[in-house]
């Protein structure tokens, strides 16, 4: 997808940022394997609060005991590519929500490619 405009799918997996994977958190680990499977990029989102299918509201207030706050990893690619990376979610993601959505890419710089100017604001001139 370097350098790329045009369709795509972005893939969100929703979970607790206290789901591990081989005692590690699991976000950093679909992270990891993203980048590893050569996709385009990952975030991570940390949610101030939330609840999934065990309908118990998870929230980051001060009085609340809960600290298994809700945590979205965000990746976009190719549909191809985000389809190809799929079966490695099926071994990492045991509960959970994973969602696809078709997007529109707009602008997508390569900076470590040499795609953009190298600048951290985008190449903007002001």
């Amino acid at each position: 997808m370097s350098g790329s405009t045009g369709a795509a799918l972005r893939l969100t997996v929703h979970l607790g940022e206290c789901d591990t994977w081989h005692h590690k958190p699991l976000y950093a680990e679909i992270v990891h394997r993203a980048r590893a499977a050569g996709l385009a990029g990952a975030s991570v989102f940390r949610g101030i609060e939330g609840f999934g299918a065990s309908a118990v509201v998870h929230t980051q207030r001060l009085l609340s005991l809960s600290e298994d706050l809700p945590v979205a990893v965000v990746v976009v690619d190719t549909e191809e590519r985000v389809r190809g990376f799929l079966p490695q979610l099926e071994e990492l993601v045991t509960g959970g929500l994973v969602t696809l959505e078709p997007c529109e890419v707009i602008r997508y710089d390569d900076r470590v490619g040499g795609g953009g100017d190298g600048r951290e604001d985008g190449g903007s001139a002001r």
